[in-house]
């Protein structure tokens, strides 16, 4: 991630997404975040905080062990024919804080949706939902792919135990 802290907006960084979605011609849903955490930032990919529950809902949905590394992570999802990446492509942000982001330049989604059948793109949380909604309808043409917002594997989404979650993951992604 490419960052600056802007002058006009305090404890705000100018954040760029650096690193690519992961995706192949055989992807047939598409998870999408808002924008990548601090933690996601350093380590150079997807749900890279501990506490994040994103690995251990995905693996409990397609009933495989929770990876470990980047490549076992990118492993998982192929295998499972998803996709995954983030609504933003920059943005002024403070820290990881979703409900912070600022002046918002998507991701441009044709890179995925022009060479992969997505049937169903899945929202990260409410923020990703919005986010999308309001910058990537574009994409999407008459409910097609079908949009369906999930609830947030994010730690600060605590409502939501783990078997929570997972039930609602499963049963959208079923």
């Amino acid at each position: 991630m490419r960052k600056k802290e802007t002058e006009d907006q305090p404890g705000y960084e100018h954040v760029t997404h650096t690193f690519g979605p992961v995706y192949d011609q055989n992807s047939k849903i598409l998870i999408l975040g808002s924008m990548p955490s601090v933690k996601s930032r350093e380590q150079q990919f997807y749900y890279g905080h501990p506490q994040n529950r994103f690995w251990k809902v995905i693996s409990a949905v397609f009933a495989e062990t929770e990876p470990k590394t980047i490549e076992d992570k990118r492993g998982l999802l192929l295998r499972n024919h998803a996709a995954l990446w983030d609504v933003i492509a920059s943005c002024d942000i403070i820290g990881s804080s979703d409900n912070s982001i600022k002046n918002v330049k998507e991701n441009d989604m044709r890179v995925i949706l022009n060479c992969a059948d997505i049937d169903t793109i899945f929202l990260n949380g409410g923020k990703a939902y919005e986010l999308f909604v309001k910058y990537c309808r574009q994409y999407v043409h008459e409910d097609k792919p079908r949009l369906v917002k999930l609830p947030s594997t994010s730690p600060a989404n605590a409502a939501w135990s783990l078997d929570r979650l997972t039930k609602a993951w499963r049963d959208s992604l079923s």
